[in-house]
């Protein structure tokens, strides 16, 4: 390495120290029950997490990566306690997660928030996108006036993309991409510090991918916000993540910056998540990696 590359290795080492640990998670575990015979008795354990610890930073977007059932959504929702972690501990803004009661979690609630995979089935089918995008404002009885939830409303998807007129309609009027719009105005309305973006892109066109994908960059700039950002598209992560964590049958096997793990993979199992990301040149022919246990 040249002393040139070796200084600027030494800012990035520099300026990522002087950033704030807004979430710091320390072998956080979460298993499963298996139970069976007649009286349903526990026979067994899955251990959909097994000894997670991470740190993600103000501004920052760290991408967990893995193949389907690897626990990397199990993560994400363990750490907002949708899901009831075994054992670890979870600490957001010096505040103990997984041990909150009372208002503490209502406060953890409206500054920790999600984004979820499947943009139809996370919104109401019955309700108008002024109620679905307004009910946390109502709920955490943060605008109680009607003209101002509606005003907020209209400005949370105009943010987002979409026109002021969309809160009058129906999830079903709208396409994918445009649904995933909603929901991320939906994320944004309490004005959260950090969001754990679920797969945000994978039920959606490669064409429409990008745009949302700019679009939470976009925001992420604008509103400083943190996320953590679930993938399995080693190519998603690329385009969007600041560190990478890879994880694999409930553990994280490899993390460091997005150059580290993508320009300079240890792991045998990153390189073969690398290995399948497609060339965009149909002539070029990449050689697969096969990893033992791996869905290829």
């Amino acid at each position: 390495m040249s002393d040139a590359e070796t200084s600027v290795s030494a800012t990035e080492s520099t300026t990522e120290a002087k950033k704030k640990v807004l979430l710091e998670v320390n072998d956080l575990k979460t298993h499963f029950p298996i139970r069976s015979g007649v009286l349903q008795l526990t026979t067994g354990h899955v251990k959909a997490v097994d000894g997670v610890s991470f740190k993600v930073h103000e501004g920052e977007t760290l991408g967990l990566v893995g193949e389907s059932g690897c626990g990397k959504t199990t993560v994400g929702r363990s750490l907002l306690r949708l899901i009831p972690a075994t054992g670890g501990t979870v600490h957001f803004d010096g505040t103990d997660v997984l041990h909150a009661g009372g208002m503490e979690l209502r406060r953890l609630r409206r500054e920790m928030q999600i984004i979820f995979q499947d943009p139809a089935g996370s919104l109401n089918p019955r309700m108008r996108i002024a109620s679905i995008v307004g009910e946390p404002l109502r709920v955490h009885k943060m605008c109680t006036d009607k003209d101002e939830l509606r005003e907020r409303v209209e400005a949370l998807l105009v943010k987002c993309g979409m026109p002021r007129l969309a809160a009058d309609r129906y999830p079903h009027e709208f396409s994918g991409g445009q649904r995933q719009r909603i929901g991320i105005a939906r994320a944004l309305a309490l004005e959260p510090k950090f969001i754990v973006c679920d797969e945000p892109t994978s039920a959606l066109d490669v064409s429409i991918q990008s745009q949302i994908l700019n679009l939470l960059a976009d925001l992420r700039d604008d509103l400083g916000l943190s996320y953590l950002f679930i993938s399995h598209d080693m190519a998603v992560i690329q385009h969007i993540c600041d560190r990478v964590a890879v994880m694999y049958k409930g553990k994280i096997v490899e993390q460091g910056s997005r150059e580290e793990v993508i320009e300079n993979p240890q792991h045998m199992y990153t390189k073969a998540l690398l290995s399948a990301v497609p060339e965009a040149d149909p002539m070029q022919k990449k050689q697969r990696i096969k990893f033992e246990g791996m869905a290829m």
